[in-house]
């Protein structure tokens, strides 16, 4: 059983980190925030946090956007001279208000874990 526990300390300290480092550029980091994100998630689940379902939210949104990301870069962007309006930007906004959510309930449960 603690190894378990290891593993997923393990897992949740790995998925901060990806999290923390995809700032540098958050396009090209874009991989390495949603693999932390979902690293999060699973290490929350396994160990049954209550901010689990957060996370997993979280996680599904930096997911959709992401894809949406490098679905329409693939097309040329959008705006511009590209053939898609600015208003397909808008399907991108779940990746960084995700990213924001994570960074937040992150934040509220070191900072309610210290509390106690």
């Amino acid at each position: 059983m603690k190894d378990n526990t290891k593993l997923t300390r393990v897992i949740y300290i790995i998925g901060v980190i990806g999290l923390l480092i995809g700032i540098l550029d958050p396009m090209e980091g874009s991989i390495v925030i949603a693999f932390g994100s979902v690293f999060i998630t699973i290490s929350t689940y396994l160990t049954k946090d209550k901010y689990y379902k957060l996370f997993l939210i979280s996680s599904l949104s930096i997911l959709f956007g992401v894809f949406f990301l490098f679905y329409l870069s693939s097309l040329g962007g959008f705006g511009g001279k590209s053939t898609l309006s600015w208003w397909w930007g808008s399907l991108i906004l779940p990746y960084p208000l995700g990213w924001l959510m994570s960074i937040i309930v992150l934040l509220i449960k070191t900072f309610k874990k210290t509390e106690k």
